[in-house]
């Protein structure tokens, strides 16, 4: 039986890949630090769902525990470390920003030093799409720069990307990054736009939508996500031999088994059509507070999947009246 780690697993993300991974028949050990940035109630019923199946191993801890962090990996003897969990949310960096240094940066040491100590097979983080920054050519590629991040999210998620790339040189670890898009789905994070939209449509309140509706987001159903996410856990990057022999449309590092890739629905919907999706699933119309554009947000995203379908064969194609209708049904089922 194959042995994942997966960091976050109580999270949004995290949650749906270790359900994924264990009913394909993977032993699965989560680490998960319950922190309260968001509900730690809807947290716990995730990993207690998980905790159902005798192949999954609940861990509570906190990425900047060290010596937590390299025990339990070594215990777990994984052949494969998926790290994902941080502190997410780019308005909340502008509050507390220290949480990002010491989850984002201080955290994903840890794990770094913990995959070098037992020569994983493969490592893959979580980096965001927010590390495009102020780009503006899209759709996003992997071979963009990436000099210019707008919020201490997107710069601590660049700066893994570095460490990560170091790492890989150093000390021969295969690591993929994955760069995610707007993820929306069931068991979805309070803070994300589509479950604040539908918490406050069904208690009668208006939402507040920024830049006045003028934003599009590349929407990534979780499902997609996680199935990307399980194809590349079987595609570790190898070393090149000789960089000219890398194809053009690989993000294969010239000196590093280490690899960056999109993960993203490939489409760039429009807020406002996004809101009127929602209105659809809930029958119902939604009033609007019409907002300026908020610090470190940017005006549109919209991945390119190339890389992605090269690599698996695989791209995520939810087109977002399904995801929101799946995340309306469990919304409603959920909260009663």
């Amino acid at each position: 039986m194959r042995r994942i780690f997966v960091t976050g697993s109580a999270g949004f993300i995290g949650f749906h890949l270790a359900r994924e991974l264990l009913a394909e028949g993977f032993a699965v050990t989560g680490l998960d630090g319950m922190t309260d940035y968001y509900d730690v109630a809807l947290k716990r019923r995730r990993h207690s769902m998980l905790m159902q199946n005798p192949h999954f191993d609940a861990i509570e801890g906190r990425l900047e525990d060290a010596d937590l962090i390299l025990r339990t990996i070594r215990e777990a003897e994984p052949d494969a470390i998926v790290h994902l969990a941080a502190q997410a949310g780019v308005r909340y960096s502008l509050e507390n920003p220290r949480a990002y240094i010491d989850t984002n940066l201080v955290g994903t040491f840890n794990v770094m030093e913990a995959a070098r100590e037992i020569a994983v097979g493969h490592l893959l983080m979580a980096s965001t799409s927010s590390v495009y920054g102020a780009n503006t050519e899209m759709p996003f590629t992997e071979h963009q720069r990436i000099d210019t991040p707008l919020t201490l999210y997107a710069a601590t998620k660049k700066a893994n990307e570095s460490m990560a790339h170091a790492y890989a040189h150093l000390w021969k670890i295969p690591t993929t990054m994955f760069r995610f898009f707007t993820v929306y789905g069931p068991w979805g994070r309070p803070d994300l736009a589509l479950f604040k939209f539908v918490r406050a449509a069904l208690a009668g309140e208006p939402i507040d939508v920024y830049n006045h509706g003028n934003m599009a987001r590349d929407f990534t159903y979780v499902g997609d996500l996680v199935r990307a996410i399980r194809h590349l856990i079987d595609t570790p990057p190898a070393e090149s031999a000789d960089p000219a022999d890398i194809p053009e449309w690989d993000s294969l590092s010239p000196a590093a088994p280490f690899r960056v890739v999109n993960i993203g629905n490939g489409d760039s919907v429009r807020l406002l059509d996004f809101i009127e999706e929602i209105e659809n699933a809930l029958g119902m119309r939604i009033d609007r507070n019409m907002m300026e554009m908020q610090k470190g947000d940017v005006p549109a995203t919209w991945a390119s999947s190339d890389l992605l379908f090269h690599l698996t064969g695989f791209r995520p194609n939810t087109p977002v009246k399904v995801g929101i209708r799946e995340f309306v049904s469990w919304y409603r089922e959920h909260y009663g």
